[in-house]
């Protein structure tokens, strides 16, 4: 968490010294009705890669815009309480995630929970039959993004601006890329008209910006991020072309990150055209959305870090944790395997991670997980049977602590490394159950707001140990001192 904090600090202060230089000088940007658009799109911007509506299936078009509907009419889509320089904020953006079964991805904090899409293997239930269509169509769009990306990767491996790899062929290293199939996609919904608090671009001018410059976060280093983009009419028609015509235009900005010499990018959008970041270019350029006067949507498909954003990590992170608690056969009493510091370390990190990277998390977005899917409670349910079992192996350790039997050198041990864990344990519970009680979270609808969750009082004696570990912690710290 203080990485995170430092590089949102770093990346404050590059904004700002970037300000003062600039004073009132705007930087230069071009749009398709400028001279020398086409030529700074292909030297700098060359990643960068634009299909038209035209290019993808009407049917598609169809399914995917009745699932974009489908959500909004079921209030599936849902604004997130995240953090920003140890700050609370309410996103402008209503979104929400979907993708393949047990995949999360998190940003600012926040660790969303994918809808799964439906894949063969998985027995997933929807709260409706269209929310179930709709988790298909994106599915399908997700497949023909893939797709889509795997010609432009092919057709960019002679493009100039093209990282050039240390050994293997450009043609190996385009295929490798693109067989990593996107496994998540991000579902906006964006409203200009309830958005009164927009921002200026403040660089370029481009005008009002519905999400502001940034990287994505949390991708896999290179991967491709597609986006498929749709502007919303109460008045829709069934003419696709017609319906391209009427709809004033949103835009998507790019800019070389912390660069003012290179002039930016702002390519305007129109209902049912897809653009991809091929590459690097989520890493060497930044983008923003800027708003244009209908409300959007749109479908950003990413390859997610998942190395430990799945649920089938943190089940197995579990497993190895309770590897180390037994029952006595003759007593039914619980007892720890080993001792060993590197043992009881590893268990603590588990403890901390299930409760407050999974538990906690999931539990700060109220019931709103339910809307469209039961898939996720089995399996939180699950991981919160493990973690109270792990709140018993550390009142488990506390006890054996207090023995008599310990040599000063082996306890010292013990306590310098389990303290540190457990004062993060601390810190994190007091500042979970404040984020919870936060004004923005009491403005959100009943089933949305944080819970604090596992949450329990003293007298509660289903628990090993207190909720507020402040006692054990100085007692903890005057054996320490004492040693």
């Amino acid at each position: 968490m203080k990485r995170r904090a430092a590089s949102d600090t770093e990346k404050e202060d590059k904004k700002q010294k970037l300000l003062q230089q600039l004073g009132d000088v705007q930087l230069q940007h071009l749009t398709p009705d400028d001279d020398g658009f086409l030529q700074l799109w292909s030297t700098k911007y060359g990643k960068l890669v634009i299909r038209e509506a035209d290019q993808t299936p009407a049917e598609l078009h169809h399914a995917v815009e009745k699932a974009f509907l489908t959500l909004l009419h079921r209030d599936c889509l849902f604004q997130d309480l995240v953090q920003l320089k140890g700050k609370d904020l309410l996103t402008p953006v209503s979104r929400i995630l979907i993708g393949q079964p047990g995949c999360t991805y998190k940003y600012l904090n926040t660790r969303l929970f994918a809808v799964p899409w439906p894949e063969d293997g998985h027995n997933i239930t929807y709260s409706s039959e269209d929310v179930s269509d709709a988790c298909k169509a994106f599915y399908d769009l997700n497949t023909f993004l893939h797709l889509q990306t795997i010609g432009e990767l092919k057709k960019s491996e002679k493009s100039k601006e093209w990282t050039e790899p240390p050994s293997d062929s450009l043609e190996k290293m385009a295929l490798q890329e693109a067989v990593r199939c996107f496994n998540v996609t991000l579902i906006n919904y964006m409203d200009p008209q309830t958005m009164s608090y927009l921002k200026d671009e403040p660089y370029f001018g481009m005008g009002k910006m519905a999400v502001s410059w940034h990287h994505d976060e949390n991708l896999v280093e290179g991967s491709t991020v597609a986006v498929y983009n749709y502007n919303y009419q109460d008045c829709a028609t069934e003419n696709w072309e017609e319906k391209v015509k009427d709809v004033s235009k949103w835009h998507v900005g790019l800019k070389i990150a912390w660069d003012i010499e290179t002039p930016g990018l702002a390519l305007p959008l129109n209902p049912g055209d897809s653009y991809f970041m091929l590459d690097n270019l989520n890493t060497t350029h930044q983008h923003c959305v800027l708003a244009g006067s209908e409300p959007r949507f749109s479908s950003t498909h990413r390859v997610a870090e998942c190395s430990t954003g799945i649920v089938s990590y943190i089940q197995s992170r579990c497993k190895r944790a309770l590897e180390n608690l037994c029952v006595v056969p003759e007593c039914g009493e619980a007892k720890l395997r080993s001792l060993e510091v590197k043992v009881l370390q590893e268990t603590e990190e588990i403890h901390n991670e299930v409760e407050f990277e999974w538990l906690r998390q999931f539990w700060f977005q109220g019931k709103r997980h339910s809307k469209c899917s039961g898939y996720w409670l089995p399996a939180m349910t699950k991981l919160e049977e493990e973690w109270r079992q792990m709140e018993t192996m550390t009142s488990l350790l506390l006890k054996e602590l207090e023995k008599d039997c310990w040599t000063g050198e082996d306890k010292y041990k013990i306590l310098q490394c389990i303290t540190p864990l457990l004062a993060e344990r601390q810190d994190l519970r007091l500042e979970w159950r404040k984020r919870c009680r936060c004004s923005l979270s009491k403005s959100l609808p009943v089933d949305q707001r944080p819970r604090c969750y596992p949450y329990w009082e003293d007298d509660d004696f289903s628990m090993p140990l207190p909720f507020d570990l402040s006692k054990i912690l100085t007692k903890l710290e005057y054996l320490i001192e004492a040693d």
